[in-house]
């Protein structure tokens, strides 16, 4: 990874506005508010858990998925101080202890039932 080109803000531009249409969304369409506690992310989970169960076809949630994904990332980087860097199109997070993590691809992961972005930020924030 090319630590001069993958900074925050600029590999975080994307996230940050996916996570807020996250926020935005919720609170106007399901009158949730997320606040980027690492408690919001239980509701993020089990809102996740609810798509899946409806049997939503993943080309129909994917958009969503990378919001909830951006949104758990953001979570963990207002929690640990962590960076967003972007590689090859994907964004990932940094913690200052130099771990990546890609809450993007867990909300996916939560998705097919094998994912939670609660226990990725939980194991984050160690």
């Amino acid at each position: 990874m090319d630590a001069t080109r993958a900074t925050r803000p600029q590999a975080a531009t994307k996230p940050i506005r996916w996570a807020a249409d996250a926020v935005a969304t919720m609170r106007e369409g399901a009158g949730l508010r997320l606040d980027y506690s690492a408690q919001s992310l239980w509701r993020v989970d089990r809102l996740i858990e609810e798509i899946r169960r409806e049997g939503a076809p993943y080309a129909a949630v994917e958009t969503v998925l990378r919001c909830f994904g951006a949104y758990g990332g953001e979570v963990v980087a207002r929690c640990t101080g962590a960076e967003w860097w972007v590689t090859g199109g994907d964004h990932w997070i940094r913690t200052p202890d130099g771990r990546l993590w890609d809450p993007i691809d867990e909300a996916r992961r939560c998705y097919a039932g094998d994912g939670s972005l609660r226990l990725l930020c939980r194991e984050a924030t160690r």
